[in-house]
């Protein structure tokens, strides 16, 4: 039990660390390479957290292992059935949330949106007044933009996410905004291929902020305060401006991604090396790591 908690305090450590170093990059990253590049930035959170809990290498012969901390039993089971009520909360939260925005969708008061996650489809208000009908073709262009990049199974994995990790407020941080950089990019992407959009798009985003709903499992034009708004169209003029748009973005994220998680894996302490009697022919070498020599020797035995 020590050992679990341990391992999600270490995982929620090197994600954070992880999440501020987005924060910094994500400026510079937009302008250089463009907003559909910027957003995969937010994979290196959660593989920086999964690369700090695989096993470190075998330590050499002879070296000396520092010990980690240790927490007693008592305070590591009332630390991980905090964290089990708060994961639950937080579920319960998305559930309710997802529940409210269905309702409102039903009532022609939310969307356009992507629902579902194993097979999204767009929707759309009810009340055909709000649109024209270039503007609904625009609207329905930036939703199936969000299929085509898999972003509904996406943000299913950040609610999971987030409910894994509620008490650290840089998560949540993360999440909103890579919710964000999602529309952002999604923008991009259809302004990009149809440049001479760039005005009606502004002029749909506009509407869209009216909707208010949340909607943790799907996509939709998010209306958190106004900065969001004022984001998107700013960043409308500067699409097709980057310096190095195209293939060269993703790429260089990704090493640096990869690269972040190999760092935060070679930091992890080294293991004990296999012990003398696992190297013996026919000897379950996994029993060496969980069970004392003897134990192993005769466990061998009785197998044989």
């Amino acid at each position: 039990m020590s050992d679990l908690v341990l391992a999600l305090l270490r995982a929620n450590l090197a994600a954070s660390a992880a999440i501020l170093a987005v924060l910094a990059l994500r400026p510079m990253v937009r302008r250089g390479f463009g907003s559909e590049s910027a957003c995969w930035l937010w994979a290196a959170p959660p593989i920086v957290a999964i690369a700090s809990l695989l096993p470190g290498r075998i330590a050499e012969e002879g070296a000396k292992l520092a010990r980690g901390p240790e927490l007693g039993h008592d305070v590591a089971l009332a630390l991980f059935i905090v964290w089990l009520v708060g994961v639950m909360a937080t579920a319960i939260s998305h559930g309710l949330g997802q529940a409210a925005f269905f309702r409102a969708l039903k009532a022609g008061r939310a969307g356009p949106a992507v629902i579902g996650v194993i097979c999204p489809r767009v929707v759309m208000p009810t009340h055909a007044g709000l649109y024209s009908d270039e503007e609904r073709a625009v609207v329905r262009a930036h939703e199936w933009e969000h299929i085509a990049r898999q972003d509904p199974r996406g943000r299913a994995v950040m609610a999971i996410l987030q409910c894994l990790g509620w008490f650290n407020p840089l998560v949540h941080l993360a999440v909103h905004l890579a919710r964000l950089d999602q529309e952002l990019a999604c923008d991009a992407a259809v302004v990009r291929r149809r440049p001479s959009l760039r005005a009606l798009y502004a002029r749909t985003l506009l509407k869209t902020q009216l909707a208010t709903a949340p909607l943790p499992f799907g996509c939709h034009w998010p209306a958190r305060g106004r900065h969001p708004l004022v984001t998107r169209v700013a960043l409308l003029r500067s699409v097709g401006g980057e310096r190095f748009a195209g293939a060269l973005g993703p790429v260089m994220i990704a090493a640096g991604v990869m690269a972040g998680g190999l760092g935060v894996w070679m930091t992890q302490p080294p293991i004990p090396p296999l012990p003398p009697e696992a190297s013996a022919p026919g000897a379950p070498a996994i029993l060496a790591y969980i069970v004392p020599p003897e134990q192993a020797r005769a466990t061998d035995r009785g197998l044989r």
